[in-house]
């Protein structure tokens, strides 16, 4: 098993010609943060990258739709009163749940220990993830932090993403899964940008290492070279920062981890990654 990745306006006389649904749907600054399994470091990524662009200057939203594990306003040592739950409920709207953390930008906290959005039919669904994304308009950057796994949820929302970030570790079932999010969400719309963070790396050559294997499986089964986004190293400071839930750039802003997730905050606004077909 080591090394090997299981593969379970135009003028009116000229007709424009009809745009993919999922590229109309997607939006450039709407980033989605997804995993095939948890325990990869997906939240706390969340997180940290919207503080990250934040420190910029940027305006940024989190929005918590890691149904039934949602922890964002865990992290950040927040209580909030309105969750995804009472917007799910009707008592508030998208806009009326966003609250600001001190970090700098604006959170929409999910609903923990609740399958409130596991239950919504697609209809109602589509409706949420629409009211989000007109939301996202005020915002420069919006992230998403997913739940785990391929469900129904995950593919409505990160289908609005323009670009989604996969993370994963050095674990044959991390890479597993994640290449199983990765074949879905390509065949879904096979121009999906699709990126890979390598979370908890022994180092960063090792981090390019557990790439190298995701891409290998991808580009012989998939014909897709999911490029790789960042690698972010192992660091105790995560720990100790989400232990103490304050944000890793406000606890311990010199640290590796630190650096590594700036870096790949840079790497998110240069041009995007021409991924091979």
């Amino acid at each position: 098993m080591t090394g090997t990745i299981m593969t379970t306006s135009t003028p009116p006389t000229t007709q424009r010609p009809a745009r993919h649904p999922a590229a109309a749907l997607r939006q450039p600054h709407v980033i989605a943060i997804a995993s095939g399994k948890g325990g990869v470091g997906k939240t706390w990524l969340s997180v940290t990258l919207a503080h990250c662009f934040a420190r910029q200057g940027q305006r940024v939203l989190l929005f918590d739709g890691d149904i039934g594990l949602a922890n964002v306003d865990i992290q950040l040592g927040l209580m909030p009163d309105r969750d995804l739950g009472s917007v799910i409920a009707g008592r508030f709207s998208i806009a009326e749940a966003i609250m600001p953390s001190e970090a700098g930008f604006d959170i929409i906290a999910g609903k923990s220990g609740s399958a409130s959005l596991a239950t919504l039919d697609q209809a109602a669904l589509t409706d949420l993830r629409d009211e989000l994304m007109q939301v996202a308009k005020s915002y420069d950057r919006v992230i998403i932090d997913l739940g785990a796994g391929v469900d129904g949820v995950v593919r409505t929302f990160s289908a609005a993403a323009g670009i989604t970030l996969v993370v994963t570790n050095d674990e044959p079932t991390a890479l597993t899964d994640a290449y199983a999010y990765i074949k879905l969400a390509r065949m879904a719309d096979r121009n999906a940008d699709v990126r890979v963070v390598v979370n908890i790396a022994p180092t960063t050559r090792e981090g390019e290492r557990t790439h190298a294997k995701l891409n290998k499986a991808s580009e012989n089964f998939l014909k897709y070279s999911p490029p790789l986004a960042g690698v972010i190293r192992r660091d105790d400071k995560v720990r100790d920062a989400i232990r103490n839930q304050v944000p890793l750039l406000t606890r311990h802003p010199m640290c590796e981890a630190a650096e590594d997730v700036e870096a790949l905050a840079a790497s998110l606004t240069r041009v995007p990654h021409a991924a091979r077909l």
